[in-house]
């Protein structure tokens, strides 16, 4: 498995470098001007998530803080049972 890790050039600025896990050296050679960069450390990239799966995450752990609270039973439904098509073509009395 790949890992994205992030180092930071003192005359260059921040770049990627992707790696095997576990693999990233504390110092990694800049791709433009080849001095050594240092390694940062940051937070993981956890904004690829869609929102739909964020917006469930974030329900789901509300729910497990302060579940709503449910004052009376809802009404029970049931779907409207529509007719066989086979019946259709039944003979009508």
């Amino acid at each position: 498995m790949m890992a994205t890790y992030e180092y930071l050039c003192s005359h260059c600025g921040c770049f990627d470098v992707k790696l095997t896990i576990g693999t990233a050296p504390k110092s990694y050679g800049c791709p433009t001007c080849t001095n050594p960069a240092r390694r940062l450390y940051s937070a993981p990239g956890l904004s690829l998530t869609s929102s739909a799966s964020a917006a469930l995450h974030e329900r789901e752990e509300q729910a497990r803080e302060a579940p709503a609270v449910v004052s009376e039973v809802p009404p029970r439904t049931r779907p409207k049972r529509r007719p066989h098509p086979a019946l259709s073509r039944l003979p009508r009395p």
